[in-house]
């Protein structure tokens, strides 16, 4: 078993479920967050108004999957990101699930 997690803008949910549904990803959770990149310039002066340019509404979708599910998933994602050229990208995360409670 592993977890596959991915974080992605909200516009891109569409995008992600379907993805998740071609790897046959059955079942999963899907939280709104907010994502950050600060990307504001050393020199105050050129940055002397702030405002929140660098935050983005974002999705974080976690699963429990078999490592054959988690796979097609991952490529497809990387076949996704590939295609779009996006600035943007799904990312994407399989990590091993060592002990379970059932």
């Amino acid at each position: 078993m592993k977890l596959l997690f991915v974080t992605c803008l909200s516009d891109f949910k569409a995008d992600i479920m379907k993805i998740f549904h071609e790897a046959k990803v059955k079942v999963f959770s899907v939280t709104e967050t907010t994502g950050v990149k600060d990307e504001h310039d050393a020199d105050l002066l050129d940055d002397w108004f702030g405002n929140k340019d660098g935050e983005y509404d974002s999705l974080i979708l976690f699963s429990f999957t078999p490592e054959a599910t988690a796979a097609d998933a991952m490529m497809r994602i990387r076949e996704y990101n590939k295609a779009e050229g996006n600035k943007f990208p799904i990312r994407a995360f399989i990590m091993p699930v060592e002990e379970a409670s059932y």
